[in-house]
């Protein structure tokens, strides 16, 4: 099982956008590289805007999915952490 300490407020790192290209789908685009988002990545980073929690942000998803779970959100938040595509505060 995967959790961040509360309250973790994820964000994008300095210099990180996201896009939208119509053949690679949703992107993050890095300074020096780019990180082809699947979905469930692309709609956890729209909530990461550096005031919301990671309850918050599961909330947020859990109102337009099912089964929605903090420790995947969690899982995911670290491995964009580790692509350095979020920082994680706490």
């Amino acid at each position: 099982m995967t959790s961040l300490p509360e309250p973790t407020v994820p964000r994008l790192r300095p210099g990180v956008r996201l896009t939208s290209d119509p053949v690679r789908g949703e992107l993050a685009l890095l300074p020096e590289r780019v990180v082809v988002l699947n979905d469930t990545a692309a709609a956890v980073l729209t909530h990461c805007d550096g005031t919301a929690t990671v309850g918050r942000i599961v909330e947020h998803l859990a109102q337009d999915y099912e089964g929605v779970h903090t420790e995947d959100v969690c899982e995911l938040l670290l491995r964009l952490a580790e692509r350095r595509v979020v920082d994680l505060d706490v």
